[in-house]
């Protein structure tokens, strides 16, 4: 049977995501609220992804998901190599076999354009910058428009565009004083050569897109989201949306909760310091002694998600080894730190009142959630985008604190180096005022997505735009 909305609307929208949790996270989020416009929404990507997808979103309630169309397609099948942390380098190579998947969802994808196409006055396509090859066909579907979407902060997305212009080449100056933080890490280390060229792969079908949509805020990156707009154009053919923060700011109270957050409520207000590093990152056994002993002796109180990184086909199974703590360290730390050992609700725990820090990887997803619930960063980049990331919340934002400088990444981080860290943001002066500085910009985030708001504002004119 056909929605409503399906009856309704003259356009329809589909989502293609990178298959990474940080990736579908962010296009499903935009998802929820391209819904809310009462516009028929299609997630599109393997099976076992979309299900990935649907089990760990947080924030909305079940009606809206079940108004999102799940188009599961089958992929050839592979063998997920494990984790293999190494302190020299983080970049989740385990997950290599997730970039052959786009070569196989082109042909499913493009004919369900052309069969929504049939259907509709206007499809509309919203694909990751890493799925562009994919959705190459739009280029001769003449119903089909595409919007490239960027997963990645405006910051990280300058920096890369103005560096790949040669001196003699750049269309304006900057003052780097003003736009440029002094110690802009060097993306040495930050992937491999293979993903690197998978990258410049992608790039090659950059260009038939209507536009680019942005998950950031222009209260959060405005100066940076102009350098885009003034450098790679913004007019009718060529627009930037930004829609961000995509996440809800409010949760939703109709929601199984997780039992950390019972131990939350017992906590006083910002009193805890949250501890995970996302999806894609294991730490060496011994990275994991010397973080434990640190947050130990910090003497605050945390709440540390502890689990393996996934596997690039799905989750972890139940057979694999958790990482190890200390023998008798949760015994220790009882009442004062908790160890999720599985996936944790980390939009919950960031916006309860008892958060008053967030140790990150500073992956662009874990980056503008805690942004987006005041929550400070203690920043701790392991690969990819996360060390100019980092850059971007300590340097420029001044609402967060690093933990080691990207150039010592290679080295163990000592159990004093964690607790002075931690230290430094939950305990002293410094600290205090960096934790004020996120809670204003996380209060001017949310009234920038309620009603009224630059935001969401922002929305209505894309939702305008696709659906004039």
């Amino acid at each position: 049977m056909e929605d409503q909305n399906d009856n309704d609307s003259h356009v329809a929208v589909v989502m293609v995501p990178f298959p990474a949790q940080g990736h579908l996270n962010q296009l499903l989020h935009l998802s929820h609220l391209v819904i809310s416009y009462d516009i028929p929404v299609h997630y599109a990507g393997s099976a076992m992804h979309n299900h990935q997808a649907k089990v760990r979103v947080q924030g909305w309630d079940s009606e809206s998901l079940t108004k999102i169309k799940f188009h599961d397609f089958q992929i050839p099948s592979y063998i997920s190599p494990p984790p293999k942390p190494e302190l020299s380098f983080h970049f989740p190579v385990h997950l290599g076999p997730l970039f052959d998947i786009p070569k196989h969802l082109r042909k499913p994808v493009s004919e369900l354009l052309e069969q929504l196409s049939k259907k509709y006055h206007r499809v509309i396509v919203v694909h990751d910058c890493l799925m562009a090859s994919v959705v190459q066909d739009v280029e001769f579907m003449t119903k089909v428009e595409s919007f490239q979407f960027n997963p990645i902060s405006a910051f990280y997305r300058f920096l890369g565009s103005w560096e790949e212009i040669a001196e003699s080449d750049k269309p304006f100056q900057i003052d780097p004083s003003v736009n440029v933080p002094r110690c802009i890490p060097s993306d040495e280390g930050t992937m491999t050569p293979e993903v690197s060229r998978f990258f410049v792969d992608q790039q090659k079908f950059w260009g038939i897109e209507s536009g680019r949509i942005y998950n950031t805020s222009r209260v959060i990156e405005g100066p940076y989201v102009e350098l885009l707009e003034k450098l790679l154009g913004n007019d009718t053919e060529n627009k930037h949306f930004v829609l961000g923060p995509f996440n809800p700011v409010e949760m939703s109270g109709n929601q199984k909760r997780h039992t950390c957050l019972e131990w939350l409520d017992e906590q006083n207000k910002g009193s805890v310091i949250y501890v995970s590093f996302g999806s894609t990152t294991s730490l060496t056994e011994e990275q994991i002694g010397e973080l434990a002993t640190g947050l130990e002796r910090s003497g605050q109180k945390f709440i540390w998600v502890l689990r393996n990184a996934d596997k690039a086909d799905g989750f972890c199974s139940k057979k694999d080894r958790n990482p190890e703590l200390p023998k008798g360290y949760e015994e220790r730390v009882k009442g004062r730190g908790l160890v999720v050992h599985e996936w944790g609700p980390q939009l919950d725990i960031l916006a309860h009142q008892s958060i008053g820090g967030f140790m990150s990887h500073c992956g662009w997803n874990s980056c503008i959630e805690s942004v987006s619930m005041g929550v400070p960063i203690v920043a701790w980049p392991m690969h990819s985008d996360q060390p100019r990331n980092a850059i971007l919340i300590t340097e420029v934002l001044g609402i967060g604190v690093m933990v080691r400088e990207w150039e010592d990444r290679g080295k163990l981080v000592s159990s004093v180096t964690i607790e002075s860290a931690v230290k430094r943001l939950m305990a002293t002066k410094e600290g205090a005022e960096i934790r004020k500085r996120a809670s204003e910009l996380g209060d001017s985030v949310r009234k920038s997505v309620s009603k009224g708001g630059a935001s969401s504002l922002e929305m209505d004119a894309f939702i305008a735009h696709i659906t004039r």
